[in-house]
């Protein structure tokens, strides 16, 4: 049920603020608290939408954690949909009503990765996240947007480049995935590691972004995808996006993957945990030639190392891909068709539909290797 915001003048100005619920970062390392915080009205460029659904991605425990940078104290979130209630002056993109996807990464169209087609690379994506959006409404504190759209709210204020058209035919709730796991998941496959018919694939990590990867390996006609989990338990919603074998890591995950590929290794491998062991293996459990693409995010202290002849004798390709490689813009559509033939399953991602105050516990469940994408419900 969608619970409207309170609405009063605000003490600075003739512009009146709104009252949400959020979950807030007070500080790096610290608990997320739920608290009220003042929105105001959308200023010059900007937006203010409700939020249908966001999703809780490895990126906001990786702000939160401090592996990632984000000034604080901070609303995260940056995987999200809902419907535009108020636009400023000059915004004539949308609309009151409108649907929307959050574009966490817009592309500036100026800088050097722009002018190369590489907006996934915009030196300019980020800057908004940098800026006072919002108040504490205990106190007045300033809050800023973790990754420039602050999902984890009943309401945001983002500027318009930060939206997307929802596509037609797919329910805000679900649509929410699309702005960041699915892009990612999908991108990694088709956009940086470039999956051919025919090839073999292992996906490391069966969270949100890994199972949108294994998805996307099924649609890109991979013969034998391996998904590779810490969890036993995660082995049924693997297959059932898409692989056909599952492997339970370990210290002889690569000698299993090279097993089930007549002692070759795959021709792809996807990582999406961020862990520097687990990008060495996945390198490991490539095929002379192979491909790892390296999609998790992980600290500096993950260190990791190669010899100069065996990168010579392998041959092996190692790539960084961030968000996918992707460009929402272009790639949105693509995913919406092939949610619409039934090619993508959304909801298979999901395996926990929270409220906003269970967003603490949806981290404990990642840090413990549980569950694929959990979802908030507004």
């Amino acid at each position: 049920m969608d619970c409207p915001s309170i609405s009063r003048p605000s003490p600075s100005s003739s512009r009146s603020v709104h009252v949400v619920r959020a979950a807030v970062l007070p500080a790096v390392g610290a608990p997320l608290e739920i608290a009220e915080i003042e929105l105001p009205d959308p200023g010059p460029g900007q937006v203010r939408v409700r939020l249908a659904a966001a999703g809780v991605c490895h990126s906001d425990l990786s702000l939160s954690n401090g592996t990632m940078r984000v000034p604080v104290p901070a609303v995260l979130g940056h995987e999200g949909a809902g419907t535009v209630v108020a636009v400023g002056e000059g915004v004539t993109q949308v609309a009151p009503g409108s649907r929307v996807v959050l574009n966490w990464a817009p592309s500036c169209g100026r800088c050097h990765a722009c002018s190369l087609g590489e907006v996934w690379l915009c030196a300019d994506a980020l800057t908004g996240a940098g800026n006072v959006y919002a108040r504490r409404a205990s106190d007045g504190s300033d809050l800023y947007p973790g990754l420039n759209v602050a999902a984890f709210a009943e309401e945001t204020v983002v500027p318009v480049s930060c939206l997307l058209p929802a596509p037609d035919g797919i329910p805000l709730t679900e649509a929410a995935l699309l702005g960041c796991a699915v892009l990612t998941g999908y991108g990694a496959v088709h956009h940086s590691a470039k999956v051919r018919p025919g090839e073999t694939v292992a996906v490391f990590g069966a969270g949100g972004v890994g199972l949108a990867a294994l998805q996307a390996a099924r649609i890109a006609g991979a013969s034998k995808i391996v998904a590779v989990d810490v969890s036993p338990e995660k082995e049924q919603l693997a297959r059932e996006a898409g692989a056909t074998d599952y492997v339970v890591a370990s210290d002889t995950t690569a000698r299993e993957i090279r097993a089930l590929t007549g002692k070759q290794g795959v021709d792809v491998a996807v990582e999406c945990v961020g862990r520097a062991v687990t990008i060495r293996t996945a390198w490991e459990s490539t095929r002379r030639g192979g491909r790892t693409t390296v999609v998790g995010i992980g600290g500096k202290d993950q260190q990791v190392t190669f010899n100069a002849l065996e990168i010579f004798h392998w041959g092996r390709t190692l790539a960084g891909c961030v968000y996918g490689n992707s460009d929402p813009a272009r790639d949105l559509p693509v995913l919406a068709e092939h949610v619409r033939a039934g090619r993508l399953d959304l909801g298979g991602l999901v395996t926990d539909r929270i409220a906003l105050d269970g967003i603490p516990a949806a981290f404990d469940n990642m840090i413990a290797g549980k569950g694929g994408r959990a979802l908030v419900l507004f």
